[in-house]
């Protein structure tokens, strides 16, 4: 460690690093005030500036005069100088934003998800991320870093995804995105940076633990502990959906527990076996439409059920107190075992908090002496797309200052 700390080359890294996390966070600053905020010498934030503009890193923005000695120049990172991409892969949407150092949407692009094969899945990523980057007006090759955020576990070892069975295709998804993206690619779980997205934007912000319980199409979780997301010795740490339910469909009770290998090195077998857990089979948009059915309700979608329950339908309203009681249960489960500062409801079903609180309130009362906060997101549709930009600018970050290094 201390032959590494005697290597100017990087020193001279670490203190730019400093300089530029001190512009990323507060914005425009003199010499001055950066040697101040930083702790460093004056000399050395001169020759790490000079370093970081001339490699386009860092630019003048203006001057700051009126107040006693010279005129100081201010210097800001050039957020411009690199671009990375948020990729949102759902069953029905698939969303692409391109984005700067900041984080700041340069491009984005929504499209139907239509795919039937992985190949086409991957086919129609490829175009919607193009797209987004012409409308950032930035070449798709120059992207830095790009961060897909899809259903399942993503293994790492076999290079396939796991637990996914909402999208074509699983097994080889991954390497025909890599073939069709051909930039530097991160793939994670999508409700892990939705998790990301509310610590950066929404109601998880300034929070140095909480749990995002996502409800919609699946069911999922995404943990954040001492400000870092949470994801397990295999990535599947969050995977709520495999929780016992209460009330477990008769599919998924005849499951044989024998067939899951929790011990193995991948979810592979486990992974066939149950392709919905069965909390998710109950509690997700689909369970919530067949239980509206199982109650004479002639609807098509969750969506509907929670409208005819806010307009008074007694049918509904019954049907959306049971999901409330449902979801109080679970969300019990994971104060139990986190105690997270709050947990945030996301997802189709799960941000109707304004339908499902009461319910919700009354089974976590029920249940015992735990009273997790409970709040809906405020991302909306989004929550996703906004973690991948800011995990895939934080990995920007990271490959930029190896590169300088080197």
């Amino acid at each position: 460690m201390r032959r590494d700390l005697a290597n100017p080359r990087l020193l001279r890294v670490l203190n730019e690093r400093r300089l530029l996390d001190q512009l990323h966070e507060h914005g425009p600053a003199s010499r001055a005030d950066l040697a101040k905020s930083t702790g460093l010498s004056k000399p050395t934030v001169s020759a790490a500036l000079a370093g970081l503009a001339e490699d386009g890193l860092v630019h003048l923005v203006g001057e700051v005069s009126g107040r006693p000695g010279p005129v100081s120049s201010l210097y800001d990172m050039n957020a411009a100088s690199t671009h990375v991409a948020g990729i949102d892969i759902g069953r029905d949407w698939i969303r692409v934003a391109v984005a700067d150092l900041r984080g700041t949407f340069a491009g984005r692009t929504d499209g139907r998800n239509t795919a039937r094969t992985s190949a086409e899945l991957a086919g129609l990523v490829g175009e919607l991320a193009r797209a987004a980057a012409r409308e950032a007006e930035v070449e798709w090759r120059t992207i830095t870093c790009a961060v897909v955020g899809s259903p399942g576990v993503y293994d790492p070892v076999r290079g396939g995804l796991d637990f996914a069975p909402n999208l074509p295709g699983p097994p080889d998804l991954a390497d025909r995105l890599r073939a069709a993206l051909g930039v530097e690619l991160v793939i994670e779980n999508d409700i892990n940076l939705a998790a990301v997205g509310e610590h950066a934007h929404g109601a998880g912000r300034g929070k140095a633990n909480f749990a995002l319980v996502s409800i919609g199409t699946g069911v999922g979780m995404g943990i954040v502990i001492n400000g870092e997301l949470y994801v397990g010795a295999r990535g599947a740490a969050g995977e709520v959906s495999y929780v016992p339910a209460a009330e477990e469909p008769a599919a998924a009770a005849a499951q044989s527990a024998d067939s899951f290998v929790a011990g193995g090195d991948s979810f592979a077998q486990g992974a066939d076996a149950f392709a919905h857990g069965a909390t998710e089979a109950v509690t997700s948009a689909p369970g919530v439409v067949r239980a509206a059915r199982a109650a004479g309700l002639e609807l098509e979608t969750a969506r509907e059920v929670f409208a005819a329950a806010a307009d008074g339908n007694e049918a509904a309203r019954s049907v959306v107190e049971a999901e409330g009681r449902r979801i109080g249960g679970l969300l019990v489960a994971v104060a139990a075992v986190l105690d997270p500062e709050v947990i945030v409801l996301s997802g189709g079903v799960g941000r109707n908090l304004d339908l499902l609180g009461a319910s919700v309130e009354r089974r976590i009362t029920e249940l015992g002496p735990l009273r997790p906060r409970v709040v809906a997101s405020v991302l909306g549709d989004s929550g996703v797309l906004l973690g991948a930009v800011a995990h895939a600018k934080s990995r920007a970050w990271d490959l930029i200052f190896d590169a300088r290094r080197h």
